[in-house]
């Protein structure tokens, strides 16, 4: 428990600075890479319910209902969630906020969801086997799980005290720190994250059911590649990876050929 609270803690410290980035356009990686990429992915989700997981401040769960799903945010850390709020406040669009977390969703029921929705955040979960125990619990049958994370093969990760390429470590979970220090912030702040390998995450999505249809590697938009050059790296390695699955409904057997 003790850890869990000094990573919701981190984010906490974290959400002013955070908001900042996030609502100011500094997030080039998110509105230039990831996002383009993911909600193409994730499609029509007018009149769709919608769950946000591990939402933040909202950034992205406003854009899902201003496409015209019906949202609701979930997030571990009081300060994102009380920020989030305060937008849905002053934009007044029907999205729910709440306090939970993932590993336990609480108060939702069985088969509630058409869509959940984890937008590069599930590396931040330490107990991720039941985040996505919980998301397939939460789904309706046929419901899509659509999650990103950092691409497991190609990124920087702090192993035994020093920086090293996943590709050099790359089987066997590591807990590791971020340092959040990039100029375009206006204070620095640190989180703890999770190098899993792509087997890790398949797995536990196949235990519960999910099924993987499809797999993304995002490339930046033309405008981002223009406006910022380090997104050029990309086009030679990726930066993250969107997977999509889908939710049976049990008497399905995929072992056999």
């Amino acid at each position: 428990m003790q850890k869990k609270e000094s990573i919701k803690k981190e984010w906490n410290d974290a959400a002013e600075s955070w908001v900042d980035f996030v609502r100011q356009g500094k997030d080039y990686y998110r509105d230039e890479l990831n996002n383009p990429a993911t909600f193409r992915l994730i499609g029509d989700v007018r009149d769709r319910l919608v769950l946000d997981l591990a939402c933040g401040e909202g950034y992205n769960t406003r854009i899902l209902a201003r496409k015209g799903a019906k949202v609701i945010g979930v997030d571990f850390s009081e300060k994102m969630i009380e920020l989030a709020k305060r937008e849905e406040a002053k934009e007044k669009r029907g999205i729910y906020y709440h306090v939970l977390d993932a590993t336990d969703l609480k108060g939702f029921s069985s088969n509630y969801f058409d869509i959940v929705a984890c937008f590069m955040s599930l590396q931040d979960i330490e107990k991720y086997k039941r985040a996505i125990s919980e998301v397939a619990r939460v789904l309706r049958i046929w419901g899509r799980f659509v999650f990103s994370v950092p691409h497991p093969c190609f990124g920087t990760i702090i192993a035994d005290g020093e920086r090293t390429s996943t590709a050099k470590r790359y089987f066997g979970a590591i807990k590791y720190p971020i340092q959040w220090e990039m100029e375009r912030l206006v204070k620095p702040f640190r989180t703890t994250s999770f190098h899993r390998t792509l087997t890790d995450y398949f797995d536990v999505l196949y235990r519960s059911r999910l099924f993987v249809v499809r797999l993304v590697e995002p490339r930046p938009t033309r405008k981002g590649l223009q406006k910022y050059p380090p997104l050029r790296e990309v086009l030679v390695r990726p930066q993250s990876v969107i997977i999509e699955s889908v939710k049976c409904n049990g008497s399905e057997d995929f072992s056999k050929p």
